[in-house]
Formats: C-alpha cells, sequence, structure tokens
C-alpha cells in the first residue's frame, strides 16, 4: 500500500495512506514467466522427424485371488471362509483354483496362536500331498515399541 506524506490538515507529520495497488513486481514477474515457458516450449519442441513404430503390448492378467487357509484352536480348517475338513482341504482347493497350476500357487496359512503344531503339520501335508509346494505364512504386524 503506498503512503502520501505532507498533505493537507494534519500538520508536518501526518501520513495519508492511498488504496491504489503498485502492480510493477507483478507485471515484472509475469514478463519473466512468459519468457520462460517460450524459451521451454522451443526446447521441448523436436525438430527431427522419425517414423516411431507401434507399440501394442499384450494385456496384462490381474493377478488371481489370494487363498488363505485358516486354521482355528480346536483343529477346525477352513478355505476362505467356508469349512473343510484334512481329509478334502486338497481336493477342494485343487477345485477352488481352477485350471491354474498348483505347483506355482501360493497359498497363505492363518493359525491361531493356541493352535496345535499336530493341527498345523496335518495341514501342511495335505496340501503336499495335493502338489501345493509354495506355502506363506501369515503374523501379525505389530509396531515396535
Amino acid at each position: 500500500m503506498a503512503a502520501k506524506l505532507g498533505g493537507s490538515g494534519g500538520g508536518k507529520y501526518h501520513v495519508e495512506q492511498t488504496a491504489d495497488i503498485n502492480v510493477t513486481p507483478f507485471v515484472d514477474i509475469m514478463l519473466v514467466l512468459l519468457i520462460i515457458f517460450m524459451v521451454a516450449s522451443s526446447v521441448a519442441t523436436v525438430s527431427i522427424e522419425v517414423k516411431l513404430p507401434v507399440a501394442l503390448a499384450p494385456p496384462q492378467e490381474n493377478p488371481p485371488k489370494p487363498v488363505f487357509i485358516s486354521i482355528q484352536t480346536d483343529g477346525r480348517v477352513f478355505i476362505g471362509d467356508y469349512e473343510t475338513s484334512f481329509d478334502t482341504l486338497g481336493t477342494q482347493l485343487t477345485e477352488q483354483i481352477g485350471q491354474r497350476d498348483p505347483t506355482k500357487e501360493r497359498i497363505y496359512i492363518r493359525a491361531d496362536q493356541q493352535t496345535r503344531y499336530g493341527d498345523f503339520m496335518q495341514t501342511m501335508n495335505a496340501l503336499q500331498d495335493a502338489g501345493f509346494y509354495s506355502v506363506a505364512l501369515v503374523g501379525e504386524d505389530k509396531a515396535p515399541q
């Protein structure tokens, strides 16, 4: 905001404010930006003509939905949300994955802290008998204190 020194009424030290906006710095900045954009646009254009080949990438398949096996403390086994038994675990899992290769399928096992080791090993044996060799164990992430 500008100020006017001296003037009518108020004496020698009276300062009166004016409401005019000083646009000179704004215009200076805009001109500098205009020059920068003009130089940058001329650098961005390519003057050599090249015929580029057409790139046709095959569409990527979505990864399959992960398969979770849950083991509860009482020994009950679930594939996803559906209960199964150790005897039918392999066949039901093979039906669920469909045409995919069981040797390349990753199975995630979730087990309660109090699950018996024998129940866990029965699950692992049933998976191995059905051809599922890639198994991942799911744990709870806990932030360090």
